[in-house]
């Protein structure tokens, strides 16, 4: 303690240079004797860990975890290319380097109660109180790695220090996870799990690293971790439709789903069908596909009679007119098909192979290609060949059309190599099933020949009616029905009433000016 009274003494800056420095001061959360911003220690002169008496160390610490919660502008872009931060800048990066190597040495015991604390507020005024000056509206699209440049982070310089000192501290043996729980609560992980979104895929990859080491360690947090995983999710899903670390978050489940005890519990289940099967919605899919497909198919393996609920689900969301996505899909069916067990096979033969029939009839060559190689796998084709009955049906028109001629040759040579496994598997049925289609191609024939004999005859017999000599409208019976009520009118400059009725008979002469129609 003597030695932060010493460094706080020397180090105290005038209001004078505060004001040329243009840090801002993020006040210290949970800290209960100050309410309002706290004056933080400055960056200039602190005395280093190796200049440092091996007592005044602990009291160093904490005096540069203090130091390095100054906060700089980095999105303000100074006229002339002149940064004044820039010392600054430069001084809190040495710091945060220090700070890191110091808690690296080996046999040396750096965390404790005491300084819990300073870490967490350190970390968070780091992290999560960024000051961001004159921000520019940022697009409201997502990002794709493979067309887009992303926004990098401009203070990763000295967030990646941050970010690896809080790693570091989180899998440190010295670090008590029942007393950090006070300090790392659930405002803690909503905010960090926020922070996902950012478009820098370097930060989003060391704050995967370090959600998935808080939620192995911390075990009273699992279950809010993944319901707050599950909320970015459907917002995601029902409102912005937009969102950088998917791919990561989902990641995370891979492996905590991977860790499911069997028999999965209900709510593991529910959170397959509320968040993993909607994801397969979005468009821009392409983007997490593989993390997305990696933890379906652990519940396959975890519970194989979820199989035909998750072929169900994924067919709920067939795309129509995607045909990457169709791919992806094709893939991702394979895959759990390998995992699926006959019974729930037979539950899903009729709507899969249909959608599969009509990927085989596709004019692009990579969906026709993809749905061809299920014969391809030699585990798919052993559980086909067990019920070629129902499934040749459903397939055969789309292969005996290829057969016949498709543009793309390497789609019609593989569709000839599916007709012959059928025909070879079980050449009877073959026969039968081609003999079936023929005569109900010959009736489809000529039922619409009847029906446009029909149409034909419909059409002649309007013409006939529209054709009709030269009408007359038919003579009153009773003509004196009009006499008794009369209009007319003669001429240009005025109208002339007649009515006539039993007792009298009265002419009124009205000027045209004077209706009002």
């Amino acid at each position: 303690m003597k030695l932060l009274k010493r460094l706080s003494k020397s180090n105290v800056r005038s209001d004078e240079s505060h004001q040329k420095s243009h840090i801002y001061v993020a006040a210290l959360p949970e800290e209960p004797i100050h309410s309002g911003p706290k004056l933080l220690p400055s960056l200039d002169a602190i005395t280093s860990f190796k200049d440092a008496p091996e007592n005044e160390k602990p009291d160093l610490f904490i005096h540069k975890l203090r130091a390095c919660q100054n906060i700089f502008h980095w999105e303000y872009k100074y006229p002339n290319g002149y940064d004044p931060e820039e010392v600054l800048k430069e001084k809190k990066l040495e710091q945060l380097f220090e700070l890191l190597d110091h808690i690296n040495q080996p046999q040396k015991t750096i965390f404790n109660e005491n300084n819990y604390h300073e870490v967490m507020a350190f970390v968070k005024a780091n992290i999560f109180h960024r000051v961001i000056a004159n921000p520019a509206p940022l697009p409201s699209v997502q990002v794709d790695p493979d067309e887009d440049e992303p926004l990098l982070e401009p203070s990763w310089d000295h967030l990646q220090y941050v970010l690896e000192f809080f790693l570091r501290f989180i899998v440190s043996s010295d670090v008590e996870a029942q007393k950090l729980l006070p300090h790392l609560d659930q405002t803690f992980i909503t905010k960090f799990v926020d922070l996902f979104d950012t478009e820098d895929s370097r930060e989003r990859d060391v704050l995967k690293t370090i959600l998935h080491r808080i939620y192995g360690k911390f075990m009273a947090h699992r279950s809010f971790i993944r319901k707050t995983i599950s909320t970015t999710f459907y917002i995601f899903l029902y409102n912005t439709g937009k969102h950088n670390g998917i791919g990561e978050l989902l990641e995370i489940l891979g492996s905590i789903v991977n860790g499911f005890a069997v028999p999965l519990k209900e709510e593991h289940k529910s959170f397959l069908r509320r968040n993993f099967l909607p994801l397969h919605k979005m468009p821009q899919i392409a983007l997490y596909h593989s993390q997305l497909s990696y933890c379906v198919t652990q519940y396959c393996e975890k519970d194989p009679t979820l199989a035909s609920e998750i072929i169900l689900g994924i067919l709920k969301y067939w795309p129509q007119t995607n045909s990457s996505k169709v791919v992806l899909f094709l893939q991702e069916v394979e895959e759990i098909l390998e995992l699926t067990q006959p019974a729930e096979f037979e539950e899903v033969i009729v709507p899969l192979f249909s959608q599969i029939n009509r990927c085989i009839l596709s004019y692009h060559f990579k969906v026709a290609e993809r749905a061809l190689f299920f014969w391809q796998n030699e585990i798919l084709f052993q559980l086909i060949s067990k019920y070629n009955n129902q499934i040749l049906p459903i397939v055969f028109p789309g292969l005996l059309a290829n057969t016949k001629g498709h543009w793309h040759l390497v789609v019609h040579q593989l569709s000839l190599n599916v007709v012959t496994k059928f025909s070879e598997t079980d050449s009877q049925f073959f026969e039968t099933v081609s003999r079936d289609y023929n005569l109900n191609i010959r009736s489809g024939n000529e039922s619409r020949k009847k029906q446009e004999d029909k149409w034909k005859e419909i059409e002649e017999q309007a013409i006939k009616c529209c054709t009709l000599p030269d009408w007359e409208p038919p003579a009153l019976e009773h003509p004196s029905l009009i006499e008794q009520s009369t209009t007319t009118i003669p001429n240009f400059e005025g109208i002339r009433i007649e009515q006539q009725n039993s007792n009298s008979k009265q002419t009124t002469h009205v000027p045209r000016s004077s209706l009002v129609i």
